[in-house]
């Protein structure tokens, strides 16, 4: 595991942003769906070489309702897998909480972390949000975070979320992510 990380974060500055391809997802509409976290990750889009990390164009929204006559629940996903594996490296997951209607972060991030570092999630080159981990199961380790409102603004104005951890051997691995159709899914959401 520790040597899968490390090459993860040798190869973290290979990752390939498809920018057209995140435009394209702008003009999706909703989709009754399952629950996000019961879905496995998506199959990569972009074919890469020697296990790169690719990224899923853009966020996607999926609505789920329990019922036919329960309000549909959104939420907005993007992840970034192995193209070799379709192994998930960062997977980040956005809802508004019904009780407190504000925005919600759920991240998951591969087995093999130190924990103590936890999580930073990172706006462009602004200021980095410190995330705890707060359990790992046999899919990957997972933080939350409410998203408060001067950090939606930048979501909602950057060009580049950036995720980073430790690995077990304290080596940084950066995964950026673009945010360059965050407003539109966030709108569809909210």
């Amino acid at each position: 595991m520790q040597s899968r990380l490390a090459a993860l974060a040798a190869l973290a500055a290979t990752v390939l942003l498809s920018a057209g391809a995140a435009h394209a997802q702008q003009g999706a509409k909703k989709n009754a769906a399952p629950s996000p976290a019961a879905q496995p990750a998506p199959a990569p889009t972009q074919p890469q070489a020697d296990g790169a990390p690719a990224q899923q164009p853009g966020w996607v929204v999926r609505c789920t309702s329990v019922s036919r006559d329960a309000p549909l629940e959104c939420a907005m996903e993007q992840n970034a897998v192995l193209t070799k594996t379709g192994q998930t490296i960062v997977l980040i997951n956005i809802r508004i909480a019904p009780d407190t209607r504000t925005p919600v972060a759920l991240l998951q991030l591969p087995l093999g972390l130190n924990l103590p570092i936890g999580a930073k999630l990172q706006v462009d080159e602004g200021k980095t949000v410190d995330l705890q981990i707060q359990t790992c199961e046999n899919r990957g380790c997972y933080a939350s975070t409410p998203i408060a409102p001067d950090l939606l603004g930048t979501l909602r104005s950057g060009k580049q979320l950036k995720v980073s951890f430790q690995n077990m051997a304290k080596e940084t691995i950066a995964i950026p992510m673009p945010l360059g159709d965050f407003a539109a899914a966030y709108d569809k959401i909210k």
